[in-house]
């Protein structure tokens, strides 16, 4: 039995891997119960984490902080590549409304803390470290250790009051999107499968009744018009065809248009009349619309079309096809000639079959090429990441420098690599089954990690006389500035419960609830608005507990 004692106690590499798996598989298991009618999934492995350290399991030092670190990078970065393709066109649609409300709970979560350490006599020291644990945010704990070692203050009350209170942190914001979800959403506050799809692209049809048009080619009004549209399909005389620039319009044309849902009423005020039929819904057979042309996707997989301009293949030209729209990462784009394309991305050809056949051959199309991953790509996003978290950021007035730290980079840089590689060629294009499976893996081993770390003082600092009082505070200043802007959110600004949720996530710096969203909410949204959130509120959040502990000390 002396072995079994080895790979379970003594501390080594192979003690750490069995001891973090084994609280997972725990955590994994227990989080598929479901406690009047709740299950926390992933999540529960913080908890198996807390229960393992308070038994007395442990890991070696150096060991623990590597596999925390590391899987909170793997998760970050995972998720920054994810959702870099839909970034900015959500920070373009939606920007401001998720900040305002992501920002409104870092401000009411901070005024609440000040209020309470007044009323309830919590000296700011250990108020801060309470709030940095009730907003899971280790950046601003060691900000406001810094802020305070230079007032001449020790900080282990803060250490102290971020480590009681950062598991309810993890939990609270949970239990909040499970309180809104039964008291507070609506059907039509759930964005359905497709709500990505209808956000980024519209699909209209329109009959030509402007005199303008008339005799004009379909270059000569894109051009003057400076919309974004693609024409898919013409039908003149009951017959289709696929439009070239130099197509021109008719009287009673009827033109198939996909654009964006902003564009759409300014496009009927240039073609005319819009027909009733909704050509947005996903179950549209689009072959039996005609039978004439077929409409088929086909995958970029040749490594050489990565960052080309679509402009410059000059398909429409060579085969006498359309492309429609583009779905990249599950974000469907218009297909304009300056678009970019990226390794992966699924083209809507619309054509003769012989011709699709053809554009079959140019770009590629073997699906099997995708499964080999580029883990080149993966490896340089970390690097550049932790360097980019790494940097010393000064802000004036503070007079300790600010750091985006090993969540604040990998996510920004994935991001960014996630939308702008391919322009510089680089292959940045994961399946996601193994996005997904990079993300679950980080996400394991960072809450199996913090919760082992958390553990071994969990229960006796709970007994301490403050304890209960600094536990009850934490949890106030995690649950209630999240539900009251999630109504906010819901009610007042009409975003759908996904991105709340994830702006909940982002703003309280949760990845543990944001796993939990994920889960339990359908569609992207989620990590979209997590991403788009999460660097500007973590940054927020660093200066502000400087700033505060400054003015109150």
């Amino acid at each position: 039995m002396d072995w079994i004692r080895s790979i379970l106690v003594e501390h080594s590499a192979l003690q750490a891997v069995i001891v973090i798996s084994l609280i997972s598989v725990a955590g994994i298991g227990l989080g598929r119960i479901r406690f009047f009618g709740i299950s926390l999934g992933a999540a529960f492995i913080f908890f198996a984490g807390i229960l393992a350290g308070h038994f007395g399991l442990t890991l070696d030092p150096a060991m623990l902080a590597y596999a925390e670190s590391f899987g909170l990078v793997l998760f970050v970065y995972a998720l920054g590549l994810q959702v870099g393709p839909g970034f900015f066109s959500s920070i373009r649609t939606d920007g401001v409304r998720l900040l305002v409300p992501s920002i409104a709970v870092i401000l009411l979560g901070t005024g609440a803390a000040v209020g309470l350490s007044y009323a309830l006599r919590i000296p700011m020291p250990e108020m801060s470290g309470i709030l940095c644990g009730a907003t899971t945010n280790t950046p601003a704990l060691g900000a406001a250790q810094q802020t305070l070692q230079q007032a001449g203050l020790p900080t282990g009350a803060a250490a102290l009051g971020c480590a009681l209170t950062y598991p309810l942190g993890v939990v609270g914001v949970i239990l909040a999107i499970v309180l809104i979800r039964r008291c507070f959403v609506r059907p039509a506050d759930l964005a359905g499968p497709d709500a990505e799809h209808r956000r980024n692209v519209f699909i209209a049809s329109y009959r030509l009744t402007n005199p303008a048009l008339f005799g004009k080619s379909l270059h000569d009004v894109a051009a003057e018009s400076q919309r974004h549209f693609v024409v898919s399909r013409i039908w003149r005389d009951g017959r289709v065809s696929i439009p070239t620039s130099d197509k021109t319009f008719e009287q009673h044309d009827v033109v198939l248009v996909i654009t964006t849902p902003e564009e759409a009423d300014a496009l009927r005020l240039l073609f005319g009349e819009q027909e009733e039929k909704d050509w947005n819904s996903k179950n549209i057979d689009w072959n039996a619309v005609d039978n004439q042309l077929i409409s088929q996707r086909i995958v970029v997989t040749r490594p050489e079309l990565n960052g080309r301009k679509l402009s410059s293949l000059r398909l429409r030209n060579d085969y006498g096809i359309n492309i429609s729209r583009v779905d990249r990462s599950g974000v469907q784009l218009l297909a304009t000639p300056d678009l970019r394309l990226q390794l992966g991305d699924r083209l809507t050809v619309v054509g003769e079959a012989e011709a699709i056949r053809g554009v079959e051959k140019r770009v590629g199309n073997a699906v099997k090429h995708l499964n080999e991953p580029n883990l080149a790509a993966v490896f340089i996003g970390l690097i550049l990441g932790l360097a980019l978290g790494s940097v010393p950021l000064t802000v004036p007035g503070i007079s300790a420098p600010v750091k985006l730290g090993l969540a604040g980079g990998p996510i920004i840089v994935g991001i960014l690599i996630g939308t702008f590689g391919p322009r510089l060629h680089m292959i940045t294009y994961t399946t996601q089954s193994a996005n997904l499976m990079l993300r679950a893996l980080g996400l394991s081993m960072y809450l199996a990690c913090l919760g082992l770390d958390a553990g071994a003082h969990f229960f006796e600092t709970v007994m301490r006389p403050e304890g209960m009082l600094w536990l009850g505070t934490g949890f106030l200043l995690t649950f209630v500035p999240v539900v009251v802007m999630a109504v906010v959110s819901l009610r007042l600004l009409h975003l759908d419960f996904g991105s709340v949720a994830g702006l909940l996530c982002g703003s309280m710096a949760n990845p543990m609830a944001l796993g939990y969203a994920n889960e339990t909410i359908e569609g992207d949204n989620p990590s979209v608005s997590y991403a788009t959130v999460y660097p500007i509120c973590m940054f927020l959040r660093v200066i502000i507990i400087q700033v505060v502990l400054m003015l109150t000390l």
